[in-house]
C-alpha cells in the first residue's frame, strides 16, 4: 500500500506531544511506517567523550513519529490524501477535499501498442 506521507511534504502534526505543529518531511521508513519530521519530536542524546569530540556533547535528535499521527498541508490546511489514476496511466496522490494533486506515486506506463510501435521503427 503507498504511503500518503513522502519526503519533502509539509505536514501537520495531528496527535502526540506535538499536537499542532507543522514541518518538513525529511525521511520515511514505509516497513515501519513512520517518518522523521523537521523540529518535530526532538529529544536530547548525551554523548560520551571521545577522541573526535572530548568535551562530549548535548545533542537534539528528531525521532521518528508514525505516519497516522500526520497529515500532508494542501492549501494550507491539513488534508486526508486519496489516489488516483489519470488518463495516461499514472497514479497521483490527490487532496481530499480540494482535489488539489499532491504528487506522483508511479509514472506512466508504456502501452503495449506504443512499445511495438517503437520496435518496428
Amino acid at each position: 500500500m503507498p504511503a500518503h506521507i513522502r519526503k519533502g511534504d509539509v505536514v501537520f502534526v495531528r496527535s502526540g506531544s506535538d499536537k499542532g505543529k507543522t514541518g518538513e518531511v525529511m525521511s520515511v521508513d514505509p516497513s515501519t511506517s513512520r517518518c522523521v519530521v523537521k523540529g518535530i519530536n526532538l529529544r536530547t542524546k548525551h554523548m560520551k567523550p571521545t577522541q573526535l569530540r572530548p568535551k562530549g556533547a548535548i545533542v537534539k535528535l528528531e525521532l521518528a513519529i508514525h505516519i497516522s499521527k500526520v497529515s500532508p498541508i494542501a492549501d494550507g490546511k491539513p488534508t486526508r490524501v486519496r489516489f488516483a489514476v489519470k488518463a495516461d496511466g499514472s497514479k497521483v496522490r490527490v487532496a481530499a477535499k480540494s482535489g488539489k494533486e499532491l504528487g506522483v506515486v508511479s509514472p506512466a506506463r508504456k502501452t503495449p501498442a506504443a512499445a511495438a510501435g517503437k520496435k518496428a521503427k
